[in-house]
Formats: C-alpha cells, structure tokens, sequence
C-alpha cells in the first residue's frame, strides 16, 4: 500500500501545480497584494478587485459558517435584522477570529438602532483585519451620526487610503467638506 502512495505524490503535485497554475491571477493573489493593487487601480480594475477581496473575507474557512454568514446577509437584505442577529451570532460565537463574523453582525446591530454592540463589534472586527474599508466606513458613518465629524472626516480618509475609488466613501467625505468640515483654509 505504501508504494502506491508513493506512485500517487507525482500525479498530485502535477494535478495541484496544474490547478494552481490554472486559476486566475487574483485567485493566486492574496489579500495584501489585492489591496496593494487596489490603491493604485482604475474603476474597473478596482470593482474587480475589491469583490475578489470581499469574498476572500467572507469565508471563515467552514462551509456551515460561510452558510451562515450568507444567511444573516440575506436577512438583512430583507429586513429581517433579529433573524440575521441570530445567524451571525452563531458565527461570532463559532468563530470568534473571523473578522468579517463581526463586521456583519455589527451591521445587523446597526440597522435595529443598537449602537452601542454595533460599535463593540466594529471594533473587534478591526481588530481582527484592520484593512476592513467597509468596517472603517461603517464607524465612520457612526461617528458623522454621533456628531462627531471630525473622526468621523478621518475614518472616511482612511477609507480612500485603502480603497481610492469607495464611493460611498467619497460622497460621506464631500458631504463633510459641503459642511465645513475638513477644509484647508
């Protein structure tokens, strides 16, 4: 038995450098260089990017818990906020270094007027990946609501820093600017 094993090593490392070698660039690419890239990318290149860096931190590396995940996303799409509470509850208490567990749940907690956890799990989402543009921006736009402008000026700064072509980013720090905020004199 052991020698059949042994004949197996190189038709798996041939089928594992030929898949490898198949995938698309980005899939090969990691985080890092994808956010690298998408500072200095053009619109296209940009959107491309930042969904290929999205579903990299949309999987925890359990497919039960990716299945969660989708599901409170899908309950807050349709207003379901307790429902998605609970789903991504699950998954913060299941895998409590997955970042994005808790970015979403934060969001949940956001949209039921709970800002209060919303920010307990910001946090701990930037903690766990503080290159988290839509966390960054989520505490932003928290922070412009609590009136307080000027952080609320730096963290959608912070936002661009990570990702120039944010829109929702870039409207949130012109509206500041329209206000005052953030102007050189």
């Amino acid at each position: 038995m052991g020698t059949r094993i042994r004949k197996l090593y190189p038709v798996v490392t041939a089928l594992l450098l030929t898949v490898g070698n198949s995938l698309p660039g980005h899939a090969q690419s990691s985080v890092e260089d994808m956010l690298g890239a998408l500072r200095s990318a053009e619109a296209a290149e940009a959107a491309r990017l930042t969904r290929e860096i999205e579903r990299q931190w949309s999987q925890s590396g359990s497919t039960s818990l990716d299945m969660l995940l989708r599901r409170g996303r899908e309950a807050m799409e349709q207003e379901q906020v307790d429902v998605a509470i609970e789903h991504l509850t699950a998954v913060t208490d299941h895998a409590p270094d997955f970042a994005e567990g808790w970015h979403a749940r934060a969001t949940a907690y956001y949209m039921k007027g709970l800002y209060g956890p919303a920010l307990d799990d910001l946090q701990r989402a930037l903690i766990l990946n503080p290159d988290n543009y839509n966390a960054i921006f989520g505490l932003g736009v928290m922070l412009q609501e609590f009136g307080d402008f000027i952080r609320a000026r730096k963290a959608f700064a912070q936002v661009l820093d990570l990702h120039p072509n944010h829109e929702n980013a870039t409207k949130a720090l012109e509206q500041l600017k329209a206000k005052g905020i953030g102007r050189e004199l």
